[in-house]
């Protein structure tokens, strides 16, 4: 059950990366290509050996940041929807909730939680807030605002993420090392760091130009 709803997860965040970035065609093909790809090889198990030299998810993490420069390069400024770019966090909210749950089974230690270091479902919280006045006022909040909640969002993801690697069975591990990141190496959780969290990354990145532009 913990699985379907990652993969329902993942399938949200998509839908709306798409729809916040103008419904751009390029953005679907390749989410849907290396959503398939990423969890096809993560299913035989294949990132699961980490004694492997170099590391077999280092190639993840470089074609998720890959990835994620194309999709900068490729959407369109003019076409972005800044409620549905707002929306993807909300998305933060329910990763929280499975993170807690795979660290109850062992599957990632209590530092990527909310009962840990991992305080990003404020920004799942605070996404539901903003999108209800952005929809309900027909207007977007001040872009001080927004630029200021964007780089708040930027700078807790990039601690998680700081975090979910440093406590990953790899050679640079120096956290949890008596209960180790090993969900993201297996099918449907590999999908948060290969897919997930640089979608929401790019989704800040995103917003907060768009902010700028109304300032």
């Amino acid at each position: 059950m913990l699985s379907i709803t990652f993969v329902v997860i993942t399938l949200l965040t998509m839908v709306l990366f798409y729809l916040g970035t103008g419904q751009n065609r390029l953005v679907l093909i390749f989410s849907a290509f290396w959503l398939f790809v990423s969890g096809g090889i993560a299913y035989t198990g294949y990132f699961e050996d980490t004694t492997a030299t170099p590391p077999r998810f280092l190639p993840v993490m470089l074609a998720a940041a890959g990835l994620s420069v194309f999709f900068y390069k490729k959407v369109s400024q003019s076409r972005l929807n800044h409620n549905f770019l707002v929306a993807i966090h909300i998305v933060r909210l329910p990763v929280e909730l499975v993170l807690y749950q795979l660290f109850l089974l062992k599957q990632v230690p209590v530092l990527m939680t909310f009962k840990g270091w991992n305080f990003d479902i404020v920004m799942g919280v605070s996404a539901i807030c903003i999108l209800c006045y952005m929809v309900l006022a027909k207007k977007t909040l001040p872009g001080y605002f927004m630029k200021l909640w964007n780089i708040a969002g930027m700078i807790l993801l990039t601690t998680i993420v700081a975090i979910s690697i440093l406590s990953s069975p790899l050679p640079i591990q120096q956290l949890a090392f008596d209960q180790p990141n090993v969900a993201v190496l297996q099918f449907p959780f590999v999908f948060l760091p290969a897919y997930i969290v640089p979608v929401v990354f790019l989704s800040h990145i995103l917003s907060f130009q768009l902010s700028s532009v109304t300032e």
